[in-house]
Formats: structure tokens, C-alpha cells, sequence
């Protein structure tokens, strides 16, 4: 199994990258026959903004970028994608919301039926967030980010969401219990196949 990790931070010294890192390791005990990419969106220099020639190839399906095509091409060869990002404003990252913007086209994620075109792709997201648990769950985030990400990206896209994870810097146990669950997560990624 083939899994890409999307991180959308800019620091490499961040806990989103270490969490990702983590991840990766898991893949990588889980035996030889599986791999995995990094794609670090801000270490490569991927451009969020939506752009004029967004809006026409919005406009004219089939018709993205080059940098947009590159993107679509490591999804494509992905059996698992997974998302591993700060939480910033209750949400992700506009790096991560203009990759998403961006790349996740009509005529290759879904067709203008709607019908998602991403059947095959199992997703897996990994939200880091600074508040505890009670307060993202008194506030309805849970449901909120499910609603948003789960079904409203990828349930339109027809991806399989497999996990939805929230790993709160006040929990007990931080940062090695965020360290120990992501190689765990990891392992649970490709034990799916």
C-alpha cells in the first residue's frame, strides 16, 4: 500500500511535523511492501491562492495547472491519504484549504452530477489543536469538523473517510501519547488493506 501524508505547517520543527513523522514510522514497521510520501506543502512552496487559471479550469474541467496536475499525479498513485494539520481558527490551514481548493477538481474528484469520482482513495485526518477535549467537544468541533472535512470534502468526492483524529496539547501524556497513537495509526492505516 502506497500512502500519501500531507502536512500544512510551516515550521519543520512543529508537532504537526513530528505527529507526521510518526505516521510515517508506523507505515514503515508495518512492513516493506508498504510506502509512503511526505508531501510538506509549505517546505515545497505549493501556492494556496486560487488563482485566474483556477477559475477557468473550474469553468473548463480537465484543463489545471501544471503544479495542480503534479498534486492530482501523487494522489492518484496514493492507495491512503492523510491529513495532518494545525487546527487555526477552528479550521485548516489556508495552505491546506487551497491545496484542497485547488487540486480537488471537478472531472477528477467529482463530475458535475455529482457523483464522486474518488471511490478507491481511503482518507485519514489528524487535526492537532490546542485547547482540551472538553472544550472542542462543548463547542461542537467533533461534528463540525465531520461535517466539514469528512462529508463535505471527501463524502462529495466519494473518498472513504476511514479516521478522523483530534490530538489536544493538553491532553495527559504530551507530547510522547500523541507520538505513541500516530505510529499506531500508522500501522491501522496499512492493516486495512
Amino acid at each position: 500500500m502506497h500512502v500519501l501524508i500531507v502536512v500544512a505547517h510551516p515550521s519543520p520543527d512543529s508537532l504537526t511535523h513530528a505527529i507526521a513523522a510518526q505516521v510515517a514510522r508506523g507505515i514503515a514497521t508495518a512492513g516493506p511492501q508498504h510506502s509512503v510520501e511526505i508531501a510538506d506543502l509549505a517546505a515545497e512552496g505549493f501556492d494556496p491562492r486560487y488563482s485566474d487559471a483556477d477559475l477557468a479550469a473550474f469553468r473548463q474541467p480537465g484543463q489545471v495547472s501544471v503544479d495542480v496536475a503534479a498534486e492530482q499525479a501523487r494522489v492518484d498513485r496514493a492507495d491512503a491519504l492523510v491529513l495532518v494539520y494545525p487546527i487555526y481558527w477552528w479550521s485548516f490551514p489556508a495552505l491546506l484549504k487551497g491545496w484542497i481548493d485547488r487540486v480537488f477538481t471537478e472531472g477528477w474528484a467529482y463530475d458535475d452530477g455529482p457523483r464522486g469520482l474518488l471511490g478507491r482513495l481511503r482518507v485519514h485526518s489528524v487535526a492537532i489543536g490546542a485547547a482540551d477535549m472538553r472544550t472542542y467537544a462543548r463547542h461542537g468541533y467533533f461534528g463540525a469538523m465531520r461535517t466539514q472535512i469528512d462529508h463535505g470534502i471527501f463524502g462529495y468526492c466519494g473518498a472513504q473517510v476511514q479516521s478522523s483524529e483530534l490530538f489536544s496539547l493538553a491532553e495527559a501524556g504530551f507530547p510522547q501519547a500523541h507520538f505513541e497513537e500516530a505510529q499506531a495509526l500508522g500501522r491501522r492505516i496499512v492493516q486495512k488493506e
